[in-house]
């Protein structure tokens, strides 16, 4: 049995960092050196906080399910709810902004790109994981007991 079958390359892991940092870092340069007011940038801030996290939980319930672990449909539900609620307010955000047609290409497409990132290294973090269970190397963490 071949061992990395179910390993992601170790070229798309640094993509996905890549894609991550490259994205969120664009992103928030581009905010640091935005002409906007603190309320603004401070939005923009919650609005990448809470999209990577909407991303992430929803991959994480969408993996789980996959693979047989429990998942609630109401968090199911409620991630698909964040994930949504973050890109409509970002697109709501840069529809009103008073910033260049260019500006707010470059806003959206770094967003993107880090929950693009985000999702990608939260997948190949459950892969290694899973891969390094299957044969022995480092075993997942127990669950807590439901004493």
């Amino acid at each position: 049995m071949n061992k990395h079958a179910n390993r992601p390359s170790a070229a798309f892991i640094a993509a996905s960092w890549c894609g991550l940092l490259l994205g969120a870092a664009s992103y928030l340069i581009g905010l640091f050196n935005a002409g906007m007011q603190l309320n603004e940038k401070g939005y923009y801030l919650a609005l990448l906080l809470f999209g990577l996290f909407a991303a992430v939980s929803l991959q994480k319930s969408v993996r789980d399910r996959v693979e047989g672990v429990a998942v609630s449909g109401l968090y199911y539900s409620l991630a698909w709810f964040a994930l949504l609620s973050a890109l409509l307010l970002l697109v709501v955000g840069l529809w009103n902004a008073t910033l260049m047609l260019s500006e707010k290409g470059f806003y959206g497409m770094a967003y993107a790109l880090a929950l693009f990132g985000a999702v990608a290294v939260q997948k190949n973090t459950r892969d290694l994981m899973a891969a390094d269970a299957a044969y022995g190397e480092a075993p997942l963490p127990a669950l807590p007991s439901q004493e």
